[in-house]
């Protein structure tokens, strides 16, 4: 298996967790501190520099209103 960090299906993961969270408004400041985490736990998501793991994603995802079930299946087309 290769490396996901700087895969496609990785790209696509934060860049729909980043457009989701300025859609409803919110700034990486506001996730993090709702995860109680600091700003740059969301700003490195966001860039791609770190990996989300499920359970996080599933909290990310309640945070802003994104569908886990949605992203899972844009995800699954994306070739390896």
């Amino acid at each position: 298996m290769s490396k996901t960090l700087h895969s496609k299906r990785h790209e696509l993961l934060v860049a729909a967790i980043a457009e989701q969270r300025r859609a409803k408004g919110l700034s990486q400041a506001q996730v993090a501190k709702t995860l109680g985490r600091h700003q740059p736990f969301i700003a490195n998501i966001e860039s791609g520099q770190r990996r989300v793991d499920v359970l996080e994603l599933l909290t990310i995802a309640r945070i802003i209103d994104l569908d886990v079930h949605a992203i899972i299946e844009r995800l699954q087309q994306v070739p390896d």
